[in-house]
């Protein structure tokens, strides 16, 4: 069988057809550091790292196990009425009354959320507000700002932040009272990155300007997450040497402990802190129970009767000077919404 053959006349390339050029690239001579890029951010996804969370809530679980930011004396009361739910809208009253850190006062705050933006402002009765607001531009990149306005002198402050979260570590950039005029103000940046599936690494950079100089400071952190969330560890070294570190542990659904240890290098003091507290979840209650180094023993118990009245008692003694605190309190939850519009199904 004879086989078939393309005339030479037609094997011959038509002179009247171009050929594309080829265009150099202004990218040619960066492309291997684009190749490098992705390869390492192949590598990166292929190790499956956690996310590590933010370096401003890296002792997130200590504090909220330990009684610093909810000890208080005195009397007080919340009052919350629930205007709406989607998207949230909340009013509430505060009174202070009888503190031995703080005058009498009341407060009117407002929070209002919806998918993206959250805002909360609150106002005492000296006419100081504080504002917040957070704005989600993607599920990765959130904006922040706050605001002080007070009628007393070096009381105002405003503050910008920025957090970028990726699948394995977390961005922050923040500047506290910026001048575009002289650049003065306060500047912190931080990182914090998943090295394996229970250890991450960070750092936070801080730069003050002001009219008595600069100041630059850099602090480094390192967070260790047992695979079964059950106990995080971490340390950071701070400037001015101190050295701070924390364990946090989960012992059952309803008991949580913590220890804080700080220790203090400084040329004029030299000091170490410890502080050790527990947290017990019941059905309807909650106590907090704290010992420091410094002779304090405190303890906080929130009663809940209903959900939407709770009884606070807190007490605190301090054995080294000999002096005792105790507060009481109530928070009182309302709103005039239906159980439909809360999307709550009414019992038959």
């Amino acid at each position: 069988m004879a086989s078939l053959s393309l005339p030479e006349k037609d094997a011959q390339p038509n002179p009247n057809v171009h050929s594309t050029p080829i265009v150099p690239s202004y990218f040619a001579p960066v492309s291997p550091f684009f190749n490098a890029y992705d390869r390492f951010t192949r590598w990166r996804v292929d190790l499956g790292l956690p996310y590590p969370g933010s370096v401003e809530n890296t002792q997130k679980e200590v504090k909220a196990t330990h009684l610093t930011n909810y000890i208080f004396d005195g009397a007080r009361a919340d009052l919350t009425k629930s205007l709406s739910i989607n998207p949230l809208f909340q009013l509430t009253h505060s009174f202070v009354l009888g503190s031995s850190v703080q005058p009498a006062s009341y407060s009117l705050g407002v929070n209002f959320a919806n998918e993206k933006v959250f805002l909360q402002g609150t106002m005492d009765h000296e006419g100081s507000v504080n504002a917040r607001f957070n704005h989600g531009w993607t599920a990765n990149n959130v904006f922040k700002a706050q605001a002080q306005l007070s009628q007393q002198a070096g009381h105002n402050m405003i503050q910008l932040e920025h957090d970028f979260m990726g699948s394995d570590f977390h961005l922050n950039f923040k500047a506290v009272n910026p001048s575009p005029a002289d650049a003065s103000g306060v500047y912190i940046g931080s990182y914090l990155q998943s090295i394996s599936k229970n250890l991450a690494l960070g750092i936070e950079s801080l730069y003050q300007r002001g009219p008595q100089g600069s100041d630059f400071a850099n602090s480094y952190l390192a967070k260790i997450t047992s695979t079964d969330k059950s106990w995080i560890a971490t340390a950071q070294v701070q400037p001015q040497g101190v050295l701070q570190a924390t364990y946090w542990q989960k012992l059952s659904e309803k008991v949580e402990v913590a220890a804080d240890l700080q220790l203090i290098n400084a040329p004029n003091r030299r000091d170490a802190i410890g502080t050790l507290g527990a947290r017990y979840d019941f059905r309807v209650a909650q106590f907090r129970a704290q010992v420091d180094s410094t002779g304090k023993v405190s303890a906080l118990l929130e009663q809940r009767f209903i959900p939407a009245f709770a009884f606070l008692v807190s007490g605190e003694i301090d054995h080294f000077k000999n002096q005792a605190k105790v507060g009481v309190g109530v928070m009182i939850e309302s709103t005039t919404l239906t159980p439909e519009e809360m999307g709550m199904v009414p019992p038959p």
